[in-house]
């Protein structure tokens, strides 16, 4: 199981929010690099990195601040925030990030997404970010008027191989996992999955370790680590073992 450490980027800082309300945010880092650095040398594997103004204007917004992280660690980095063409993920890729995340892409134009995944194949990630089961886009404030379930299935028959699955409403509560919708999601959709929102204590990464036998292959972990409700290099200990 793959445990990923999330930094997300709000005019240059590395802040938290709650339930995706730009209202209420947490700063934690005035140069998300540095948070990088503590994570990679915690023995994270892999960073998830978001660009939450990037999210709001549709576009990389915080350009400055991921080639900073790119430069400060050598492990992987997912990005996803309002990247929606294909010119936006070619130029995150060549800058040095190893897996690009689509989100409001998925919902308004499969297609791309499609094209997205035939020229860069496994690079490609669609995040899936979920209010009571649907879709919701645009940083988390517009319902998308799809279930999550089918847009998953959509998403692999177009050439996905790996979906993030938040769900919103526990993201940044530290109120426990989704597992049952994220199995449920890996179950219908055949491919991979990586859990997101709410992860609060070393019983949520156990039950998402319980969750990889349903195709739920890691877990991305934000506030509980800021705020030391989660020691990562326990949770990355556990996740290394057999």
């Amino acid at each position: 199981m793959i445990i990923f450490p999330a930094i997300d980027i709000r005019n240059g800082k590395c802040v938290r929010l709650t339930k995706g309300d730009f209202k209420q945010e947490t700063i934690f880092a005035d140069q998300p690099e540095v948070m990088a650095k503590q994570w990679a040398d915690k023995g994270a594997e892999f960073l998830h990195v978001v660009d939450l103004d990037g999210a709001l204007a549709g576009k990389t917004m915080n350009a400055a601040a991921i080639e900073a992280i790119l430069q400060t660690v050598t492990i992987p980095i997912q990005l996803g925030g309002g990247i929606r063409t294909l010119e936006n993920i070619e130029m995150l890729l060549d800058l040095g990030i190893a897996r690009v995340i689509l989100g409001s892409i998925a919902v308004r134009s499969p297609e791309l997404v499609k094209a997205a995944c035939a020229k860069f194949g496994s690079k490609i990630v669609v995040g899936i970010d979920a209010k009571a089961g649907i879709v919701a886009v645009d940083g988390w404030g517009v319902s998308g008027n799809v279930k999550a379930d089918k847009l998953a299935v959509k998403m692999a028959q177009v050439g996905v191989e790996r979906i993030i699955y938040t769900d919103i409403s526990r993201d940044g509560t530290l109120s426990g996992v989704n597992v049952e919708a994220t199995a449920r999601l890996a179950k219908a959709s055949g491919i991979k999955v990586i859990a997101s929102g709410g992860v609060s204590s070393m019983e949520d990464i156990r039950q998402v370790k319980a969750a990889g036998k349903d195709g739920v292959e890691g877990v991305i972990v934000g506030k509980a680590i800021y705020t030391n409700s989660l020691v990562l290099e326990d949770a990355l200990a556990f996740a290394k073992e057999e």
